[in-house]
């Protein structure tokens, strides 16, 4: 059954499943008995699974939360020195 979103005047919104033929233009709310008036809602049409949801909303709050990155930028790893083919650098202490 459609999940329908009510608004009470006194305590807000509150939600509830109705049959599609069935579902009434307002309701009593369960708390101070005022009449609390159907609302248009957008739908919620995603049935994902939590890792999926959990995905979508670290991406959405990346784009205002960046995550803070230590450490050097990616592929700039450690260097290393150059290489030589002169023998008498072996000799040479290393760093």
């Amino acid at each position: 059954m459609p999940l329908y979103e009510f608004r009470c005047t006194g305590c807000g919104p509150l939600e509830r499943s109705f049959a599609m033929a069935e579902v009434p233009q307002s309701i009593r709310c369960p708390q101070c008995s005022l009449e609390s008036k159907r609302v248009v809602s957008s739908p919620r049409l995603s049935h994902s699974s939590s890792t999926a949801m959990g995905l979508l909303d670290s991406t959405a709050r990346s784009a205002h939360e960046p995550a803070v990155v230590s450490g050097s930028l990616p592929g700039r790893g450690r260097q290393s020195a150059p290489t030589t083919s002169n023998p008498l650098h072996r000799k040479l202490p290393r760093p």
